[in-house]
């Protein structure tokens, strides 16, 4: 008990050091200052507690902690979250220990049948490269930028999502994310054709998964030997013509960033769209993090059958910042991300140190309609959440450099 009240005030005052040096001054971003705070001691003690290649998930019913091992989609998350860490509060120990976490998840550099190596690579190696510059982070993001390019097929026009038997082609909206992993290696291995096979799923998926009000499927199954669609339905959501909340998430920062990679007006356009079904939605709560599916019918009334997710919260906050920067009149999404962010940082969702097992926010739904991960956190929560307050701290001139240190 001693040590972890010593270790909390030493971090504390590490990181009360950093962001008075920031906006000593300026009383309205106390929040991000007290966040910072929570960020660095739980990320630190995150990293003691748990082992390289097996990452904190999220929370059992029993309390026990979940684990990703090298082959759950989820795993680069918490890496990634070290390197987010690391950017916002300069403790080099998080970078030390992103470093160990990144380099143990190697050999998804072999996996090949899931999209989900977008994630898996890109937030772990993809941010590690991109903060120290170490060429030797390359390969492995070479290699898996080939496997997940593989997996496009030019007949349907999309980069199938799994390879489950019991459904033809599968492409579900998640897709959308680990486009960035193309259009980047795209750029970084000379491989246009990354980039093209990126924006021609993009297109069709604006084709197929999007209905007249700019709400998404989950799950669009294809023919492969024709492209024709077989179904659309969904494997998260209420039903499936709901609007499952993660899903319109992953839509809005997918369209955001393909814009932001080839400026074709009509993924701008998407995203404009989306965001403003989501923000402008009748059952979005006050504080703007919402529910697992905005369909439920007693979203607002009933926290047993519709709790909140923060995931999908922090995803929204991720793109609409980044959204903010690529229109004229982007004020009204950074204040509506602003306004998550406060939410997300308010004793409602995030944790306190040293509870919450060190992740950082509470109140996330993985898969509700298979009792799994129901108002627990969820590491890519977290790490969205990083990515948003990164974003929040570049919109806001907030200098996050004074306390840099080299980590190569």
């Amino acid at each position: 008990m001693k040590k972890t009240l010593a270790l909390f005030l030493a971090i504390t005052a590490f990181s009360i050091n950093t962001f008075a040096q920031l906006k000593q001054e300026d009383p309205s971003l106390e929040w991000f200052k007290k966040t910072s705070e929570v960020i660095n001691f739980q990320l630190n003690k995150a990293a003691q507690t748990y082992k390289p290649g097996k990452n904190p998930r999220s929370i059992n019913p029993n309390g026990t902690v979940r684990i990703a091992g090298l082959t759950d989609w989820t795993t680069g998350f918490f890496p990634g979250s070290l390197w987010y860490g690391y950017e916002l509060t300069g403790d080099k120990a998080l970078a030390e220990q992103a470093k160990k976490f990144t380099i143990a998840l190697d050999s998804i550099r072999n996996i090949k049948n899931t999209h989900d190596v977008g994630f898996m690579l890109f937030c772990s190696y993809g941010n590690a490269y991109r903060i120290t510059g170490d060429k030797t982070y390359l390969p492995v993001l070479a290699d898996g930028a080939a496997n997940l390019y593989a997996r496009f097929s030019p007949t349907v026009g999309t980069i199938r999502s799994w390879d489950f038997a019991w459904l033809h082609y599968p492409v579900i909206i998640d897709n959308m994310m680990n486009l960035e992993y193309l259009y980047w290696s795209a750029n970084q291995f000379n491989k246009p054709e990354y980039a093209k096979a990126a924006s021609t799923h993009a297109l069709t998926t604006i084709k197929n998964h999007f209905r007249k009000d700019y709400s998404s499927y989950h799950l669009v199954d294809y023919d492969p030997k024709t492209g024709k669609v077989l179904k659309k339905g969904t494997h998260q959501g209420v039903t499936d013509d709901s609007a499952w909340a993660r899903g319109q998430a992953w839509g809005l920062y997918g369209y955001t960033m393909c814009y932001e990679n080839t400026k074709n007006p009509k993924f701008l356009d998407q995203a404009e769209r989306i965001a403003s079904f989501i923000m402008n939605h009748p059952k979005m709560p006050k504080d703007k993090v919402p529910v697992w599916d905005f369909d439920v019918h007693n979203a607002l009334d009933t926290a047993e059958l519709a709790p909140r997710d923060a995931s999908a919260a922090a995803v929204i906050a991720s793109a609409l910042l980044d959204l903010s920067t690529q229109v004229k009149d982007g004020k009204k999404y950074a204040d509506y991300a602003e306004d998550i962010l406060k939410s997300l940082s308010s004793d409602a969702y995030l944790a306190k140190p040293g509870e919450n097992s060190y992740f950082l926010l509470k109140h996330s739904v993985g898969a509700f309609l298979y009792n799994s991960e129901i108002d627990t956190p969820l590491d890519y929560a977290d790490y969205y959440y990083l990515e948003a307050l990164k974003r929040y701290a570049a919109i806001k001139k907030i200098d996050l450099s004074k306390n840099r240190t080299s980590i190569n």
